[in-house]
């Protein structure tokens, strides 16, 4: 479905109005219904006033033009009866009635052969009793038809032969009914999925489409319906509970139309997906929407072909690869046919799962090994580069929840800072291709000691590119929603706790962008990656800290949650820039992606920055060590500077 389709075709204040949609067959079998009602009553009946064969042939055309004129102008042969309740009956003998007063009107108007009232009334309501029996009839069939017991044999052999249709199950009236967005492959697989499996919770009532080639029409047995016709009516006459979206794209501003529309209105949505962030190897399941898909933005898809064909047959070292960002590295390089990848962390229990996950998709197809240390322990890195000699190194090893580095500056350092010197001497002294580093937005024009330390790295990436034989590259992006330390599993403990939900300020806005994304940004910058580029993405528009903490809470689903201002913690900022104040700025081949070009620091100045650091850190103190940072960090602000600035 393609945006311009979705603006044109939706209307959030939906009309009454549908199209018709006209079940031929049916109207066939009640043509039967009436033909024997017509012979008994107007045929083989005598009484007072028999009529001539003109005479019965004037008053089938008045009853039978009445009767189907009433039925058809009241969309009688537009509901599916098997799911059809109290409602569908009501207004077939409503329809019918109506039928019966036009029916008298013309007969007491037009020059025909007359028959008496009673004959007329008998006519009709015979009529209309068959036609509710064999309505009656069908749905009996549908839902007590199986293959277990005679009757229910036979019950599904009728249905099957008059209509074409399988027998439903009897389990149907306890199962939920939903209705599918997206009539495509995806909806179709999933209702297959539901009709199919006797033990699923759900039951397909309707499909709701754009697609005008699909709307009026059915798919085994379930009508597609536009989104016009998808009425709060029509969808209680159905009994519809949940909905389901089964699209594989679907224009931001759309989604988020049909999800408040439909939110707002009191249904409970999920999706027929892979999660947001899913695990190698994962299928499609119906499941809730994630926060992330809340952000309605489209997904940004940075990898491709030349980016895959670089790494295969590569040797990849990922330090940090238990984490967020670095597990989803490894998930995306598995892909890409590496000749072996190397997990490196501290934190084994995450390296342990990681691996785990791979091993179950991918076998032994898949040569993947587990390395524990620390990237800041000099001797254990380099028996690391000794044993696989890695041509592709990727740093996403490091601290990064800002509060925490705030009273542990020292730790900071040490890790994020010494342990990427490291890594790049290392990548020098045992031939490495290319390093990698991970930064984050939080290191342009830093406020706190997190940012400001991915700064300094960020520069002793770009100084030893101007000096060192390996290819060089950072990679800088925003928030990571899903993440280790990210606000999203906050706001998800603070909700099941009943609340309240803590934000720092109000007026916070912040980049986001998820794992999947992040990880592919990484990969590709390395591959178009020259010397000493710092890439950044243009993530769109910056999302309010407090519309997604409103947005998680009314997922939820419960009443009574606060949200509550509790004041920015040290070293945050409102916001967050993703670009440094430069004159040069270089496209990609990725409209997504920019360059950055710094002037890279020399190679004796950062060594002095990193000597002045290693002063401050031998003394242990984190306020000395703070100031020394300050002082190498040339752009390494206040919050207080930066944030009066839009206050």
């Amino acid at each position: 479905m393609n945006s311009q389709s979705n603006e044109k075709n939706m209307d959030i204040n939906r009309t009454n109005q549908s199209t018709p949609n006209i079940r031929w067959m049916l109207v066939g079998y009640d043509l039967v219904v009436y033909a024997v009602v017509a012979i008994i009553l107007l045929v083989l009946y005598g009484g007072m006033d028999k009529l001539s064969p003109v005479g019965i042939f004037q008053q089938v055309g008045l009853s039978v033009l009445c009767i189907f004129a009433a039925r058809l102008l009241g969309k009688i042969y537009g509901q599916v009866w098997r799911y059809g309740g109290i409602q569908c009956y009501i207004r077939l003998l409503f329809t019918d009635s109506i039928a019966f007063v036009a029916y008298l009107g013309l007969e007491l108007l037009l020059p025909v052969q007359k028959i008496t009232f009673a004959r007329m009334l008998s006519i009709v309501s015979l009529n209309l009793l068959g036609a509710l029996a064999l309505r009656m009839m069908y749905r009996y069939a549908y839902k007590c038809g199986n293959q277990e017991t005679t009757r229910g044999k036979i019950l599904s052999t009728l249905l099957h032969m008059f209509s074409g249709i399988e027998a439903g199950n009897e389990k149907e009236v306890q199962k939920i009914k939903v209705a599918i967005i997206g009539a495509g492959r995806v909806g179709v697989s999933l209702a297959e999925e539901l009709l199919n499996n006797a033990e699923a919770a759900y039951i397909p009532r309707c499909f709701i489409d754009i697609n005008r080639e699909k709307v009026g029409r059915d798919i085994h047995g379930i009508p597609v319906w536009s989104e016009d016709e998808a009425t709060f009516k029509r969808l209680g006459e159905f009994e519809v509970q949940e909905i389901i979206f089964a699209i594989q794209s679907m224009d931001a501003k759309k989604k988020k139309a049909l999800y408040d529309y439909y939110k707002d209105a009191g249904y409970k949505l999920k999706v027929y997906d892979y999660p947001t962030v899913y695990a190698a190897g994962g299928k499609r399941h119906l499941r809730e929407f994630d926060i992330e898909e809340l952000l309605f933005r489209k997904p940004l898809v940075v990898s491709d072909e030349r980016t895959n064909a670089y790494y295969k047959d590569k040797i990849v070292l990922i330090t940090g690869g238990g984490g967020s960002i670095g597990s989803e590295l490894c998930r995306q390089l598995a892909k890409m046919q590496p000749k072996k990848i190397i997990i490196l962390d501290i934190y084994e229990n995450g390296a342990y799962d990681v691996q785990q996950e791979l091993k179950i998709a991918y076998g032994n197809s898949l040569d993947l090994q587990i390395e524990i240390c620390s990237i800041t322990h000099r001797k254990a890195l380099e028996r690391v580069f000794e044993k696989y000699h890695p041509q592709i190194v990727i740093n996403a090893a490091a601290h990064k929840h800002v509060p925490l580095m705030e009273h542990n500056c020292v730790e900071a350092i040490y890790n994020n800072v010494f342990g990427t010197q490291n890594l790049v001497e290392l990548c020098e002294e045992y031939g490495a291709e290319r390093f990698m580093m991970v930064s984050t937005d939080k290191a342009v024009n830093p406020t706190n000691v997190m940012g400001a330390t991915k700064r300094m790295c960020e520069m002793i990436v770009q100084s030893a590119s101007t000096h060192g034989k390996v290819k060089y590259s950072a990679t800088r992006f925003g928030n990571v929603l899903g993440s280790a330390g990210s606000v999203i599993p906050l706001f998800k403990r603070q909700i099941a706790n009943g609340g309240p939900v803590t934000v720092t300020d109000k007026r916070i806005i912040r980049y986001f962008m998820t794992i999947p994304e992040a990880s592919q940004l990484v990969l590709q910058s390395g591959a178009i990656a020259n010397n000493g580029e710092l890439f950044v993405l243009d993530m769109g528009q910056p999302v309010k800290i407090m519309d997604l903490a409103e947005n998680m809470i009314r997922l939820s689903g419960v009443q009574g949650i606060e949200i509550i201002e509790t004041g920015l913690r040290p070293g945050e900022k409102l916001y967050e820039e993703l670009l440094v104040k430069t004159e040069e700025l270089d496209k990609t081949d990725n409209s997504m992606i920019f360059i950055e070009r710094d002037t890279p620091v020399s190679e004796e100045e950062i060594n002095k920055k990193i000597q002045t650091l290693r002063n401050a850190c031998d003394t242990g103190d984190d306020l000395i060590a703070k100031e020394a940072l300050r002082s190498v960090v040339p752009t390494f602000k206040t919050p207080e500077e930066v944030n009066k600035e839009i206050a």
